[in-house]
C-alpha cells in the first residue's frame, strides 16, 4: 500500500496545479521549498523519488505527475497529466467553446503542417470559420496570447507551436486523431512535432535528441540506416532558444521527409 502524502507533498501538488508546468528546476525549487516549511522523515528524497510517492497516490485517480523536453531547447519540463480526460475539454474550465475551437483548428496547422508550426496569419485568418461564434482578429490575438501565457502554444518570431504542456497532455490525443501526421521520436520515442527527417528510411529526430545524439558520434549518420544525416545539426547548448535558421532548416527536412514518406 501507498503511503500517505506529506504536508510537502499536498503543498508541491497544489503548486504545480496552480502553474500546470513547470521546468525541472523550478519543480526542484518548489520540492525544496516544501519539504522545508514542511519537515518531515524522508524530506532529503531527490526529485524523482518525491514526485514517485505522489504518483503512488495520484494513480487511482487517473493523473500522473510526466517530465517531458521542450523540442527545441531539449530543457525538462514537470507536468501533471489527466490521464481518464484525454481530449481537448480538459482545458474548458479556462476558454469557451469558440476559443477552444480555436485551439483545435490551431492544432490542425500544427500538425498537419509538415513543420510543426502555424503562422500567426494562418491562425488570425480562422477568425470567421468558428463555431458556434465567429471571433475578430483582434479576439483571436488575445486568445492566442492566453494559449501562450498558460503554455499551451510556443510563439517564435510570429510562429506559434506547441508547449511541451500541450504534447504531455494531448499526446494520446493527438496520435488518436492525426494518426497520419503524429510520429514518435526514434529516440526518445515521445511524440515529434518540431523534428528533422531521414531521407533514406523515414524516421524522426526531436532536434534536441538529435543533437544529444550525434555529440557522441564520430560522424553524423542516422541511428536507424546508417546513411549520412544531411540536415544541419542545431547546437542547442548556447542559453539562447533554437534560432530562427535552424527551424527553418528543420521545416526543410520535415517537408524533404514527407516527399520520401509519399
Amino acid at each position: 500500500m501507498a503511503a500517505a502524502l506529506s504536508d510537502a507533498h499536498r503543498r508541491f501538488l497544489q503548486a504545480l496545479l496552480a502553474r500546470g508546468v513547470v521546468e525541472a528546476a523550478e519543480a526542484e525549487r518548489l520540492r525544496r521549498l516544501c519539504c522545508q516549511r514542511h519537515p518531515a522523515p524522508g524530506g532529503s528524497e531527490q526529485l524523482d523519488d518525491f514526485v514517485g510517492a505522489l504518483n503512488e497516490q495520484l494513480q487511482p485517480l487517473s493523473m500522473e505527475i510526466r517530465k517531458g523536453s521542450a523540442e527545441d531547447s531539449g530543457r525538462t519540463y514537470v507536468a501533471l497529466v489527466n490521464l481518464a480526460e484525454t481530449n481537448i475539454t480538459k482545458m474548458a474550465s479556462d476558454f469557451s467553446e469558440s476559443e477552444l475551437e480555436l485551439f483545435k483548428k490551431t492544432l490542425d496547422l500544427i500538425l498537419l503542417s509538415g513543420n510543426g508550426f502555424a503562422s500567426s496569419t494562418e491562425i488570425l485568418n480562422l477568425a470567421d470559420q468558428l463555431k458556434p461564434k465567429k471571433m475578430k482578429k483582434m479576439e483571436v490575438e488575445q486568445v492566442l496570447q492566453q494559449l501562450v501565457q498558460k503554455k499551451w502554444l510556443c510563439e517564435k518570431e510570429g510562429e506559434y507551436t506547441l508547449h511541451v504542456r500541450s504534447i504531455l497532455e494531448l499526446e494520446q490525443y493527438i496520435f488518436r486523431h492525426y494518426p497520419e501526421s503524429a510520429r514518435k521520436c526514434h529516440i526518445c520515442h515521445s511524440l515529434s512535432v518540431q523534428s528533422q527527417v531521414c531521407e533514406d528510411c523515414g524516421i524522426v529526430l526531436h532536434c534536441s535528441c538529435l543533437s544529444k545524439y550525434f555529440q557522441t558520434q564520430p560522424e553524423p549518420r542516422c541511428p536507424h540506416c546508417k546513411q549520412f544525416w544531411p540536415h544541419r545539426i542545431p547546437d542547442l547548448h548556447s542559453p539562447s532558444q533554437l534560432p530562427s535558421s535552424a527551424r527553418r532548416e528543420s521545416r526543410k527536412a520535415s517537408r524533404m521527409g514527407l516527399r520520401h514518406q509519399q
